[in-house]
């Protein structure tokens, strides 16, 4: 599904089109919501996978989620892969803290073929029966990234009492530069979003309050910014982590505020 892209990549498809016996669809950019809604109601196939556009999967990827779903055919068990950072790039000290504490995925809280809640819909790597997405899918009103595909899985534990398998096995990697200078962006458009889905689960905690509400604005305040930043040069690595977390939190509840 491309979902409008700017770049080489109708051409690219099309160069692969004429080897490789795939369908793929154009569309105006519309949010990555809509656009997997739209390649849902055109797929084909009893089993929906869902990766990213910077994600390289393992040999024999495919096959282990096809297993999978052999062996548990019931309509609400889903499959969820590893995902880890892209060997052949430097990962930095950044990167490893978003996905060992930050705000990209929590894998190490993980247990290997055991269930994980709705919070671990991670959508770079989870197959999922087609029949289900067809009674409830991405909701539309999420515009900016973030949360889109946790409401949909909360919607679908309610409703279907969704199954998230966890298979550390199933392994893809994650093949993009990610610096402290996305982080702004990032968390502004994770705020906006989380704001959206507490509106439509109201039963749920996603946006802080009270006393933590109180915590994260003080943590997340200039002055104790300012004091993190220092020690961070000062004594380097042991405070990266909680500079970092410090910022993303100022950034969140900025992107809170900024909901109308």
């Amino acid at each position: 599904m491309n979902d409008g892209s700017t770049d080489d990549t109708e051409n690219v498809l099309k160069k692969f089109k004429q080897r490789e016996n795939f369908r793929y669809f154009h569309q105006k950019n519309s949010g990555q919501g809509n656009a997997r809604n739209f390649a849902i109601n055109h797929a084909e196939g009893q089993v929906i996978l869902f990766i990213g556009d910077d994600i390289y999967a393992e040999e024999g990827f495919l096959q282990k989620h096809v297993d999978f779903h052999l062996d548990n055919p019931q309509i609400n068990y889903s499959c969820l892969g590893r995902i880890e950072w892209f060997p052949e790039n430097q990962i930095t000290s950044f990167m490893e803290w978003l996905t060992n504490g930050g705000p990209q995925f929590a894998y190490q809280k993980l247990i290997d073929s055991k269930e994980a809640s709705f919070w671990y819909f991670y959508t770079s790597n989870i197959s999922i029966k087609k029949e289900i997405l067809l009674n409830e899918k991405f909701d539309p009103d999420f515009k900016s990234y973030g949360w889109e595909d946790i409401e949909l899985a909360y919607r679908l534990k309610n409703k279907f009492d969704l199954k998230i398998i966890y298979k550390s096995n199933i392994l893809a990697y994650h093949d993009h530069q990610i610096s402290e200078d996305s982080l702004k962006k990032r968390m502004i458009s994770i705020g906006k979003s989380a704001k959206i889905f507490e509106y439509k689960a109201k039963n749920l905690n996603v946006v802080p309050k009270g006393i933590k509400l109180v915590l994260l604005t003080l943590i997340s305040s200039r002055i104790s910014l300012l004091f993190l930043w220092i020690l961070k040069y000062l004594i380097n690595n042991p405070f990266q982590k909680y500079y970092w977390y410090a910022l993303s939190k100022r950034y969140f509840l900025i992107g809170l505020k900024n909901v109308k």
